[in-house]
Formats: structure tokens, C-alpha cells, sequence
């Protein structure tokens, strides 16, 4: 060994011992690279030697002109383990504690009335983009609404999107609509009939259980991993005994877990339907929120023209753009009518305005600063999470805005919600992801909000106040 591998390794394992006695806390920053140079009397090459053998490992990450921070490891969480049952079909009646988290706006945030007062960059640049559409408007245009399928610009950049994910989409398979939820209640609506029964995800998105609820259609819940998502296998028994008519599935990061399913579940996914006759509806909203590669939609392999796919830029850019997707597959001429008698038309400034946007490249650079921000979010919490008292169990995902956490039996998420209520801290308790009451013990923690210190104490109280016995 030479001396020059011998003090890479030194400074390496020095850096190594730091994090492991949270010299380092997660997420903070290490020594610049010239503070190391000066205080370990080495080059600037040994020191990124040894920075980029930690990176490797993943136990540092690189900021563009910020340096290097420590991250998680994610090998170290403990994973949750509780498993839905298979019960048989009926039809979803949604819990009131859903609204009164709606009416605090807080389904993704601890403390609601605390808000950060920061505007990122991309929804500044996006704000400039349609402001600039709306002072584009001229002449008689405004008295006339927007063609059934949407802005012609916004359709191509949304297929020239998809395109480079996998997903090989003609601006005609598309249709733009006011969100991911208008999505899926679109594609219910023209593939279902009332009384007949959707498979979902359990646990999985108390949206669309809302929506079963509201079509008068019954629900069978298959049963979920928080890195596999729905079992496909399950998922095989439910359809040997009941008629499922429709499957309702996120296979790119799917709430509340976050989960990713493989490819090889994805294509036995397909075989199913095929062979049932099923229509998939394809809740695709948090694909742009990858941490690492963004996923191809399972619509890329729809090569029987079954996947009904859905999205929106409400989970990658801003709640408060009321614009998404989708793609009708063989249902796409029913849903173009459904959407002219729910909606009508869409703002024809704000699908130009956002359709300038991401032509620009502002779309991409957002969704690139974005993947840096929900990472070191997502680390703290996990970590946070970690320091719990007792069997706290915690997913780890790559994707999506929270993770889902497993405390230990008897604690009552569900009951603890006014008791936190009180302190003013906002839970989702697990059962709101089941329609029969499963998961008291779980709850959604989103990490989609900066930790402010104000996040970070009401996170600190929650341990005591659904851990405490009392």
C-alpha cells in the first residue's frame, strides 16, 4: 500500500467514525474540502478520494456548490410488517376524522398553521410562465372555451415527458383534466358500473376510497408491501373468488408506504388482467417525486390497451395547480365525454403557461432541486422516527411524499387524533387507508415540508403523545 492510498483511508475511516458518533448529525454538513486539507494535512485529491468511496457507500451526498452532507442508511430501519386481510367485497363508507383533516388542510402536514413562508424556485418560475401566457390572451380568444382534450402544447410536452421515461404516448392518447382525482373519477366512471367491485391496495389512498364510495361501487382490498406495493399473488386469489371488474393501482411509489413494484409483478400483473378481463386504473401522480430514476408507468407495458393511466403536477410542483392527466386507453372516447359534462373546459392560460414551462426546461430543473430537497426530508424523519421508544417500524421510500410508520400493538392511532388535536399537531391515522378499519396501529408522516423547528418539537411531542400508555 503507498502513502497516498494509506491517508485516503485514513481520512476515510476517520470520517466513517465521525458519523458513527453523530459528530455528524443526519443531514448535516461535513467539513468543507479545504477545511479538511488544512485540519488533516492532506491533498485535495485524498480528500475527495475518500469522499466519493463514502458516497459510494451511500453515507454522504454531494450538493451541487453546498458540498457534502451525511445521509441515511436505510439498511438500519426496521420495516413494517403488519398485513391487510382478504375480506370480502363491500361497499366503502368513509370515516368524518377524513374531512375534518381536509378542512385543516393537513393531509400532508404536522402543523398546517405553520406554514414556511418559502416559495421554491420552480414555483416562482412557474408563476412568471403563467403570467406571461396571460398576458399573451388577446383578441376575442378568452370568449371561447378549450377543446375536450386540452391544450395541444401542454398534451406534446406531457408525451414528450412520458416518452422519455419509457412510456411511448402520442399527444392525441392524452387528455387534460383538473387533477388526479378528476382522473380517477373519470376512469371509474367509464369503466365501471355501480354495484360492480374494484380491487385497491391496502393499505392505499383514502381518495379513491372516497371515490368507491361516492360511484356506489364495492371494494375488495388486496393486500400491500411497503417495497413491493400490491401482492400480486393475492391480488390471483381475490379474482379466482369474487368478480372484479377494475383495479386501482400506484405502482410508482404508492400511498401511504411509498412502495415500488418490480417488473416482474408488473408484467404478472398484466397477465392477470388479461386473463379477467380487468381494467387498471393507474394512479401515477408521484412518479416525478423519484429520488433516483423515475420509473416507467406500468402503462408502458399495456400492450392490450387495458391501463388507464392518471397523474398530475400536484405532487411534483404545486397542490395549488389544479391540472392533470390522462389516458383512456380503450375507455379514452367515453372519458372525453365525462369530462365535458363534469368539467366542461380547463383554463387555456394556465395549460399554455405550463406548457411554456416545461418546454423551457424549468420542469426538469425543478423536479432535479426537488429530488435533493424530499431526500434530506426524508432522511431526517426516518431518522427521527428511528429514536422512538420501543418496536417503531418505518418504510424507506424512493418515492413519494411520506412514509408510513408502525408502532407498536395497542397503540390507537385513530383515538390519539384528538389528543394531538389539542396540541395542535395534525395525524393521519392509519385506518383511513382501509375501509374496514385495519392499521390502528400505523399512521402516514409526510415529508414534504421543510423540518423547521417548530416541525421538529411538534414530531419530538408525537412520540411522547402516541407512545405514552396513559
Amino acid at each position: 500500500m503507498n502513502s497516498s492510498e494509506y491517508r485516503y483511508q485514513i481520512l476515510e475511516n476517520w470520517l466513517l467514525q465521525g458519523i458513527r458518533e453523530q459528530r455528524w448529525g443526519l443531514g448535516e454538513k461535513l467539513p468543507s474540502i479545504r477545511e479538511l486539507c488544512k485540519q488533516q494535512n492532506v491533498s485535495k485529491a485524498t480528500v475527495l478520494h475518500a469522499l466519493s468511496r463514502l458516497e459510494a457507500q451511500g453515507l454522504v451526498e454531494a450538493k451541487s456548490k453546498a458540498g457534502y452532507f451525511v445521509r441515511l442508511q436505510p439498511t438500519a430501519v426496521k420495516r413494517p410488517q403488519s398485513r391487510a386481510r382478504i375480506e370480502a367485497p363491500r361497499l366503502a363508507n368513509i370515516s368524518d376524522l377524513l374531512l375534518d383533516i381536509m378542512k385543516r388542510s393537513a393531509a400532508f402536514d404536522l402543523l398546517p398553521q405553520k406554514p414556511t413562508g418559502e416559495v421554491p424556485a420552480g414555483v416562482m418560475a412557474l408563476n412568471r410562465a403563467i403570467g406571461r401566457s396571460l398576458r399573451r390572451q388577446k383578441g376575442s380568444g378568452y370568449q371561447y372555451y378549450d377543446e375536450p382534450a386540452g391544450d395541444a402544447g401542454l398534451r406534446e410536452q406531457l408525451a414528450q415527458h412520458n416518452i422519455k421515461r419509457g412510456w411511448s404516448v402520442s399527444p392525441e392518447q392524452l387528455c387534460i383534466i383538473s387533477g388526479c382525482q378528476h382522473a380517477l373519477f373519470l376512469a371509474l366512471m367509464a369503466c365501471c358500473k355501480p354495484g360492480e367491485v374494484v380491487a385497491v391496495e391496502s393499505p392505499g389512498f383514502y381518495g379513491v376510497l372516497q371515490l368507491l364510495e361516492q360511484l356506489n361501487l364495492q371494494v375488495v382490498e388486496v393486500p400491500s408491501s411497503d417495497l413491493t406495493g400490491m401482492d400480486i399473488d393475492a391480488l390471483g386469489e381475490v379474482l379466482k373468488r369474487w368478480p372484479v371488474r377494475a383495479c386501482v393501482v400506484s405502482p410508482s411509489f404508492a400511498t401511504p408506504s411509498g412502495a415500488l413494484m418490480p417488473l416482474s409483478a408488473r408484467q404478472r400483473f398484466l397477465q392477470l388482467a388479461d386473463e379477467y378481463d380487468l381494467a387498471i386504473v393507474e394512479d401515477d401522480i408521484y412518479a416525478d417525486t423519484a429520488l433516483e430514476r423515475v420509473p416507467d408507468p406500468l402503462k408502458a407495458l399495456d400492450t392490450n390497451n387495458r391501463v388507464i393511466l392518471c397523474s398530475s403536477f400536484s405532487k411534483s410542483l404545486t397542490r395549488d395547480l389544479r391540472l392533470g392527466w390522462i389516458s383512456g386507453a380503450r375507455w379514452h372516447e367515453k372519458i372525453l365525454h365525462l369530462k365535458l359534462v363534469s368539467q366542461l373546459a380547463t383554463s387555456r392560460f394556465l395549460q399554455q403557461g405550463v406548457a411554456d414551462f416545461m418546454a423551457d426546461g424549468s420542469f426538469t430543473t425543478h423536479l432535479r432541486r426537488q429530488r435533493s430537497y424530499l431526500r434530506a426530508n426524508r432522511d431526517y424523519l426516518i431518522a427521527s422516527l428511528q429514536a422512538w421508544p420501543g418496536d417503531v417500524r418505518v418504510s424507506t421510500p424512493q418515492g413519494g411524499l411520506a412514509v408510513w410508520v408502525e408502532l407498536p400493538e395497542g397503540v390507537d392511532t385513530q383515538a390519539k387524533y384528538t389528543r394531538a388535536l389539542a396540541d395542535d399537531i395534525i395525524i393521519t391515522p392509519g385506518p383511513l387507508f382501509s375501509i374496514s378499519g385495519q392499521f390502528r396501529n400505523c399512521l402516514r408522516i409526510s415529508y414534504a415540508h421543510p423540518w423547521t423547528e417548530d416541525r421538529a418539537k411538534a414530531l419530538a411531542c408525537l412520540s411522547q403523545l402516541l407512545l405514552d400508555a396513559s
